[in-house]
């Protein structure tokens, strides 16, 4: 299923907190699983389509979390990144440390998303 994320970004998030207990996997996560293969399976006709047109406008958009991890406590951060209205790249990532302020969590992943467009 991690191979699959490659093409498929929507199953991005799910595949990877599945994987997150590939060592130790109980029959949840093999339910959890089963269910990202019928969406899979349900949506084949789905694409991203990108139209051609004269205008250009780089835009980005960010979102964090603050210790929105239940287990670890570290927050999340997610961003995309737009040349007119499609969607060029994108990025979700748990922070490695644990976040002393909301504030110095949304500065990190600002300077990310900001390198990203750079």
């Amino acid at each position: 299923v991690l191979y699959l994320t490659a093409t498929r970004l929507d199953i991005m998030h799910s595949v990877c907190l599945c994987a997150r207990f590939q060592s130790d996997p109980h029959e949840s996560h093999l339910k959890v699983v089963k269910w990202i293969l019928r969406y899979l399976i349900g949506t084949t006709k789905q694409c991203l389509f990108y139209k051609k047109n004269q205008d250009f406008r780089l835009v980005g958009y960010s979102d964090v979390d603050y210790a929105g991890d239940r287990v670890e406590r570290k927050s999340t951060s997610g961003g995309c990144h737009y040349i007119r209205p499609c969607l060029i790249s994108w990025a979700s990532k748990k922070h490695n440390t644990i976040a002393l302020s909301t504030v110095e969590t949304k500065y990190v992943f600002a300077a990310s998303c900001y390198s990203q467009l750079l």
